[in-house]
């Protein structure tokens, strides 16, 4: 009896591994891999970076060791004759062959190249939230100068630049006035019709959310809700985040919940989806969608136990959620802290400023019964070894100078001594903090730098001002920190975080606990 022979689908890899193109994607293809091979599927893997599993020899029934491009998949394609392509596991080089291929006539599962260009492309997007009546930060598209330095006046400063459909947030900016803005459309990027660069309102001091959610055409389930610890206008790959959310009311948490299920019913999603949502003022913008599994795919699966991109490969080839037996949103009863690892230590004199233009190079997990705790064992993965005595330098613009203080008397309590120059410092005087005065560099000897030199500081708090002279001695300082290894924090959400890190270390040491005893 002829044996029958097995349907076939092709799964697209994230391509060679470069920093913006996460290799969190190479785990959602693996695991599409075997999810296919279990649900009787031969599966086809197409990839060509030889440093990532995908590509091990025995992760996949076939292998293709190809580049991505849409001639080289049509020629894999009709040597295959496969039921389908997956598109959506390998982040925006995959997604970004999703039309061409559909316009060779192959098939794409799960959700529909349609569905993915209405996310995609920013007019269709900009109706999209019209008809659902969600809210999306004031924006435009243009394709000059004068035309961005219109829509920055119509939305007023400050906005956030970057040309459309890029990788890891490259060339993205926030810029503070229309001097800056000209020189970055005349020198940071080329813009044309055919490249048009976004312009959005920025949102300051804004809580940043991202959602996974997963979803079978009908039902949709929401795989994490995570609250990142620093503000909006850091690249989410380079921000920690949290999850279950750890400063969020149950009706915005509700809010987020709501929005997502109805933005995926309108996009028809089969399979996952990542929302990136941020909250000011009690309103809940829309930042993005993105109708494919994103970075936080791994971390989500392992913080809720649940290997969600298993789940949204079956979705794709015909399983329901409801049959599956994955039916209620996971509560989980542990915190579970992402943090981004940056090669700053391997590039002396870079500077060690978060920004929207990703830095990060990979990520890692805490995992406890608290915030706090699970936050310093991040820190510890992440190689950022926070200190447990001796001398912090604050220096903070002005913006930040009356947050700063609750940070430091904490720091004061905790046993810390406070350095610091005049403006800080006289802030917190003010306030009753015991400060050691430092000279600003050029100002007189010795300044912050030789403390840093002479490895007399312990940690380093220091938020960007943005005025240029300030700005060139605070990279100064990064850059010094960086080389003589310091901990250094550039956001006041990271210094609280740290604090409370600290301080949940001092007052019950950490235990180490398996993954899947938390499980």
């Amino acid at each position: 009896m002829k044996k029958e022979k097995k349907k076939k689908v092709v799964v697209l890899g994230g391509g060679p591994n470069r920093i913006g193109q996460g290799i969190e994607f190479d785990y959602c293809c693996v695991h599409a891999s075997m999810a296919l091979q279990e649900e009787g599927f031969e599966s086809i893997m197409v990839n060509s970076n030889p440093e990532t599993v995908s590509t091990d020899y025995d992760t996949s029934d076939r292998l293709y060791f190809e580049p991505l491009t849409r001639e080289d998949v049509l020629n894999i394609i009709e040597k295959e004759q496969p039921l389908g392509v997956i598109v959506q596991f390998g982040g925006q080089t995959p997604l970004n062959l999703a039309i061409p291929l559909e316009d060779a006539g192959v098939n794409i599962l799960g959700t529909s190249v349609d569905s993915i260009d209405r996310a995609e492309d920013r007019k269709r997007f900009k109706a999209l939230l019209k008809k659902l009546k969600l809210i999306q930060p004031p924006n435009g598209i243009a394709a000059s100068t004068k035309q961005a330095i219109n829509i920055a006046k119509k939305i007023g400063y400050p906005v956030v630049v970057r040309p459309s459909y890029v990788l890891g947030g490259r060339a993205m900016e926030i810029v503070y006035d229309e001097k800056d803005l000209d020189e970055y459309m005349n020198h940071a990027v080329i813009a044309s019709p055919k490249r048009p660069i976004l312009v959005d309102k920025f949102l300051e001091d804004a809580i940043e959310i991202d959602v996974d959610c997963v979803s079978d055409g009908d039902t949709t389930l929401i795989c994490g809700i995570m609250e990142h610890v620093e503000e909006a206008g850091i690249h989410s790959g380079d921000s920690a985040c949290a999850i279950p959310p750890f400063s969020l009311s149950m009706s915005q948490i509700e809010s987020i919940r709501e929005n997502t299920i109805a933005l995926a019913k309108e996009l028809k999603v089969k399979g996952l989806m990542n929302i990136q949502y941020a909250i000011r003022n009690s309103t809940v913008y829309v930042l993005e969608v993105n109708p494919r599994a994103s970075r936080t795919v791994p971390y989500v699966s392992k913080a809720t136990g649940v290997a969600w991109a298993k789940i949204a490969t079956k979705v794709m080839v015909g399983r329901t959620l409801k049959e599956m037996g994955v039916r209620d949103d996971i509560k989980i009863k542990h915190v579970a802290v992402k943090e981004a690892v940056f090669p700053f230590n391997r590039f002396p004199g870079v500077d060690a400023l978060l920004g929207p233009e990703m830095k990060s190079t990979g990520e890692v997990m805490g995992i406890d019964t608290d915030f706090g705790s699970a936050f310093m064992k991040s820190q510890i993965a992440a190689g950022q070894n926070l200190p447990m005595t001796g001398k912090v330098f604050v220096s903070v613009k002005d913006k930040d100078k009356r947050n700063v203080i609750y940070i430091v008397k904490k720091l004061v309590d905790l046993g810390f001594s406070i350095v610091s120059t005049s403006g800080t410092s006289e802030v917190l005087e003010n306030n009753g903090v015991p400060v050691q005065k430092v000279y600003k560099i050029q100002e007189g000897r010795p300044d912050v730098l030789d403390l840093i030199k002479n490895n007399e500081i312990a940690l380093i708090i220091n938020t960007p001002s943005g005025i240029r002279k300030q700005k060139d001695d605070e990279t100064k300082i990064r850059s010094s920190a960086v080389m003589h290894g310091t901990p250094i924090i550039t956001t006041i959400a990271g210094a609280q975080a740290a604090v409370g890190g600290i301080e949940a270390f001092k007052s019950k040491g950490l235990k180490v606990k398996a993954l899947q005893d938390y499980h």
